[in-house]
């Protein structure tokens, strides 16, 4: 039985006597979470709720969707088309598995075009989560689609040329492949990649970069460089990030984190992203990827080759090997990363879960946590249920976040005492 508690038994009236006691005692980790969670009004909790609801079947839509293009592409024959051209005109097999693959990737996109158009802007739009024009953001996505035919070609080069090599254990070879190009997207994606999307530019000297100094510090993170991105310009998401290896290291955060929080709300988002860093999360989310995929790949070799089987020759395909196959092996992985989407949110929510504590320790700003939270509450639904949360958050809920910061507040503030948040504006229409 805690101490305070005791006492209370004993003798009502000597906790106020105490100084701090009554203080501690006061503190109610439940209630101190209901005023943050009150700063958010009905109709903004109700448009958050939409929000973040319709994006939960969008996962299953956006899957049926890409499925039935596949299909499509499978009825029209065109990469079998594609494969026999190059044949025909002598050019090397691996130069015919880069077009199918090129083929297909640009083709996947324009014919899903509309449904990106909707996902991607109008709806963003809708809920005042989108801050560039259309042309603007058409002009991103072509970037996109430049870097996906260029990047994700090679990729399926290489795994087509592991298939038609070790045609029976391909899938085990091919998650080596896959955690490869993991490796490589997540350590240099953020340095070499995000820059051709937005401009980047070291933090100005002042007391937010003194604090990202001093936390990183005191985690043994490199500091020299702190970049400001400016991300306002597609939205007002609030997000940061520590990427890199080795010299590469850098901290990054973008302008609506910088603009839009107060400096106590900023250090607790640094001292998260840098807790990702200090506890080797990059690393520790490859490895469980790797699993992860390498187990749908097996799957997804058992389930194709049998459809190739049942429909090859109606599609023009010779085996799983002929790169025509694409639109099948790409069909199967849709439905099995939709399926497996609970256990990736898990492996990521965990994660964020454990940086979510380290920053609590390193910045020491439970309130500037809380209200950070809140924030996020544009775009990820505050309290859901503890069945949608596991199986749709790839982050901790708002409340969930609230709540570990108001029992860390309780734990680790001597005469820890509630405040009461002004309420949050509502979000642009």
């Amino acid at each position: 039985m805690p101490l305070t508690r005791l006492i209370a038994l004993a003798s009502p009236g000597l906790l106020a006597a105490v100084p701090g006691l009554a203080h501690a005692a006061a503190f109610d980790v439940d209630h101190a979470t209901q005023l943050w969670l009150a700063t958010l009004s009905a109709p903004a909790k109700a448009r958050s709720d939409a929000y973040f609801e319709g994006g939960e079947w969008l996962q299953l839509w956006g899957t049926l969707l890409s499925v039935g293009l596949c299909w499509l592409l499978l009825r029209l024959r065109l990469l079998p088309k594609v494969r026999d051209g190059m044949h025909r005109r002598g050019w090397r097999p691996w130069l015919g598995i880069m077009a199918c693959a090129m083929v297909f990737l640009l083709a996947d996109s324009v014919l899903s075009l509309p449904w990106s158009v909707y996902t991607g802007f109008w709806r963003e739009k809708q809920y005042g989560l989108m801050n560039q024009s259309l042309a603007a953001w058409l002009g991103d996505q072509v970037i996109g689609l430049v870097l996906s035919a260029v990047f994700g070609s090679l990729f399926l080069l290489i795994i087509y040329a592991v298939i038609r090599k070790y045609p029976v254990r391909w899938w085990l070879i091919g998650t080596g492949v896959v955690a490869t190009a993991m490796t490589a997207i997540m350590l240099l994606a953020p340095i070499f990649l995000f820059p051709l999307f937005n401009t980047s530019t070291e933090l100005p000297a002042g007391p937010v970069r003194a604090r990202i100094v001093q936390i990183a510090a005191a985690s043994h993170v490199p500091a020299e460089h702190i970049y400001l991105i400016d991300a306002s310009r597609q939205s007002d998401r609030i997000s940061a990030n520590v990427s890199g290896l080795g010299p590469t290291v850098r901290i990054s955060l973008n302008d609506n984190l910088y603009r839009k929080t107060s400096l106590a709300e900023t250090a607790a988002v640094m001292a998260h992203e840098i807790g990702h860093y200090a506890l080797g999360h990059i690393w520790k989310r490859i490895a469980l990827f790797t699993l992860v995929f390498g187990t749908l790949l097996w799957l997804a070799g058992r389930i194709t080759s049998p459809l190739i089987r049942y429909g090859g020759r109606r599609w023009g395909i010779a085996g799983i090997g002929d790169p025509a196959s694409l639109p099948v092996l790409s069909g199967v992985m849709s439905v099995l990363v939709l399926l497996a989407t609970p256990v990736i949110n898990t492996i990521v929510r965990v994660e964020e879960s454990e940086a979510d504590a380290f920053g609590l320790d390193a910045a020491r700003e439970p309130d500037g946590f809380a209200g950070t939270a809140m924030k996020l509450s544009d775009y990820r639904k505050i309290a859901p249920g503890p069945l949608e949360e596991m199986l749709f958050f790839d982050h901790p809920s708002g409340k969930t976040r609230v709540r570990m910061a108001m029992q860390w507040k309780k734990d680790h503030v001597p005469n820890a005492s509630e405040v009461v948040p002004p309420p949050m504006p509502d979000p642009k229409p």
